[in-house]
């Protein structure tokens, strides 16, 4: 299907926007976040919409701001803080501990309706060290008069100098389904209730059905269906993983999904080498 897609760069905000032909907003991507330091600043996508424009994304919720509406991030890094929020501990919990990170655009490759691609920086320690360069790409496409989709990868290198440990509060301190990581689709808060009907609901491959089934299980692909408030437009997103089965993690209660690129145990990377990323996400209209 031919695409009409526009870009428009507001520079002066550090943001870029992606509209379809008719002038509706699809997503504003913001590359330089002017988020606190406790939120583990990083760019993110907000608001993400539907060709239809019903809004799909949260940023910054009263629950947990540091929820960046659609982000990359790693909850650890050789015990920096990328997710944002407190760090947690076996022997006291979650704490402040002046321990964030923060993801830095450094130049961009390609910015275009069809493709945005840039490198970023991730520093630690008042932004003297940086221990990962990452270059990332969104491409975009319409895939139907009704849907449109989201292709999000990263290749991120290990530049510190020796090996990094990449964990989670799962892998790394124990804590059972803590395994916040990975690529973070914070939802609209109308995506959570499923009040009693059956076709709102989270599903995943293998005929998993509901929150229960669905977290922590290995996944090439899950399915969020949800209803929005006022217009009860219905609304679909599914996260793709590109053949890899990774384990999702999801909450209702807070609508949240996120693919953690590990699980049980944490991830060495070694000096020079690379982690790749590549997830799609297709927005529907139904």
């Amino acid at each position: 299907m031919s695409t009409s897609f526009k870009l428009i760069s507001l520079d002066a905000e550090g943001a870029v926007e992606l509209r379809h032909a008719g002038g509706g907003l699809l997503l504003r991507y913001v590359y330089r976040p002017q988020t606190p330091l406790t939120e583990s600043p990083r760019p993110y996508a907000h608001p993400v919409q539907t060709l239809r424009g019903d809004l799909l994304t949260l940023f910054r919720p009263n629950d947990h701001p540091w929820h960046h509406a659609l982000s990359f991030t790693l909850t650890s890094v050789s015990g920096h803080n990328f997710w944002g929020g407190g760090s947690y501990r076996k022997e006291d919990g979650y704490k402040y501990r002046g321990d964030q990170g923060t993801q830095e655009h450094e130049a961009w490759i390609e910015k275009s309706a069809s493709r945005l691609a840039h490198t970023l920086l991730w520093r630690v320690g008042a932004g003297e060290r940086i221990l990962l360069r990452e270059e990332r790409s969104l491409s975009f496409s319409q895939v139907s008069d009704h849907a449109w989709s989201l292709r999000w990868q990263g290749s991120l290198k290990n530049v510190s100098g020796e090996t990094l440990q990449l964990g989670h509060y799962h892998s790394t301190h124990g804590l059972t389904g803590s395994h916040y990581s990975g690529l973070q689709f914070r939802a609209a808060r109308a995506l959570l209730d499923d009040h009693g009907d059956a076709t709102i609901r989270i599903v995943g491959e293998g005929d998993l059905q509901g929150e229960a089934a669905v977290h922590g299980a290995p996944l090439s692909w899950m399915e969020w269906y949800g209803q929005k408030d006022e217009s009860l437009h219905r609304v679909s997103i599914r996260f793709d993983n590109a053949g890899q089965r990774l384990h999702g993690f999801v909450r209702r209660n807070y609508p949240l999904a996120s693919f953690p690129l590990n699980y049980a145990e944490d991830q060495a990377l070694a000096p020079e080498q690379t982690l790749s990323v590549d997830h799609t996400l297709t927005f529907s209209d139904l």
